[in-house]
């Protein structure tokens, strides 16, 4: 669901504004420590490095001096037991982690190691929530229970929202802080794509020429056409008739652009929600714009008959080759897309619940 960048990379800047001696000290204590060895490593692009073992004296206390010359993320490997990862420039940074407590960890100086930690922090209570949710609804599959698949769905969606505003939150925190770049994979570009685009630009800014950055942009920059806000791009495909049709033609009502195909088992199981909503607020302006992916005219037609799907349909049922899919960047369905009555993309990916809540605060 999440915008998949690699999070931790190695950087290729340079910011000479302040005074730096091309070298961080990398000190610690580390207490009850197990028998092993602690390992520096540096991410490098979508691999890790290993940089140098760390020597630790007899009362826990590690000190390393580090060679920088540009921002750059690393991960230390204590025993094999407990990962710390590391934003690094310019700021010493000091450890403290007693093995006896898995809550122990502090990490001071590095104001951008601190943030790495929140990152982590935030990162952990998510995945637990999600856990919890997927348990919840496999159990309620088992069960074929609609009632809880639909609450858990609604839980989901709400989930997600929440998570993205503590991400940003987080992130506004960090106030400037490079370690951002790690945070930012948790967002979803289809509903932040402006907050994302924001801070790339002011990273950009503060630290020049960075690979990962450019590479941000660049992503941003290709799905700028269809972020929220812009006009939809225009979709001219055959309907079942042969007949064009434009969607610009619906232009005046909420158009649903709704990319589906009769081969995909969770359009279908979506289809009867779509048509509820459909003949419940298609007099006050609401319209579906179907366009399948199928492959042959056949399967298309029929499924449209037995799913009883009364809206536009449009194909030119060339699978994920189609025209439309590769203006949509269209690469898994279903995917929707919800437009204005001038034609602007006002949500994206909306099925279930959210497509519900969406229409009720639209027409409601």
């Amino acid at each position: 669901m999440f915008f998949i960048l690699l999070a931790f990379a190695v950087f290729g800047c340079q910011n000479g504004s302040d005074s730096f001696d091309g070298t961080v000290n990398i000190s610690g204590k580390l207490s009850n420590a197990p028998t092993g060895i602690i390992t520096l490593s540096k991410f490098v692009e979508d691999r890790s490095e290993v940089v140098d073992t760390l020597e630790m004296n007899s009362n826990g206390v590690f000190n390393y001096v580090l060679a920088s010359d540009s921002p750059e993320f690393y991960e230390l490997n204590l025993m094999d037991k407990k990962v710390v990862r590391l934003a690094l420039f310019k700021e010493d940074v000091q450890l403290d982690f007693d093995f006896n407590d898995v809550e122990s960890l502090k990490i001071e100086g590095s104001e951008d190691s601190k943030n790495m930690l929140k990152v982590e922090l935030l990162m952990e209570e998510y995945q637990e929530e999600i856990n919890q949710l997927n348990s919840a609804y496999y159990e309620a599959m088992t069960n074929k229970d609609q009632a809880a698949i639909k609450s858990i769905q609604e839980k989901a969606m709400h989930l997600e929202q929440n998570h993205g505003e503590k991400v940003k939150t987080v992130i506004t925190e960090m106030d400037g802080s490079f370690a951002a770049l790690a945070a930012i994979g948790m967002l979803n570009p289809k509903n932040d794509f402006q907050f994302m685009d924001n801070l790339v630009t002011q990273l950009n800014t503060d630290y020049p020429n960075t690979k990962i950055i450019s590479t941000l942009m660049q992503q941003l920059e290709d799905m700028r056409v269809l972020a929220i806000g812009q006009i939809a791009p225009e979709i001219s495909l055959p309907d079942p008739n042969g007949e064009m049709v434009n969607l610009s033609d619906l232009r005046g009502k909420y158009v649903l652009i709704d990319f589906w195909a009769a081969w995909c088992k969770p359009c279908r199981e979506e289809n009867p929600n779509v048509v509820r909503l459909y003949n419940q607020y298609k007099d006050k302006g609401f319209e579906v714009f179907g366009v399948s992916l199928d492959r042959t005219k056949e399967a298309w037609v029929k499924a449209i008959a037995d799913d009883e799907l009364t809206w536009t349909h449009v194909s030119d049922l060339k699978y994920f080759n189609s025209a439309a899919a590769a203006t949509y960047q269209i690469n898994a369905i279903p995917a929707t897309y919800l437009i204005d009555k001038e034609g602007n993309i006002i949500a994206k990916d909306l099925r279930g619940p959210s497509l519900e809540n969406k229409l009720k605060e639209l027409f409601d």
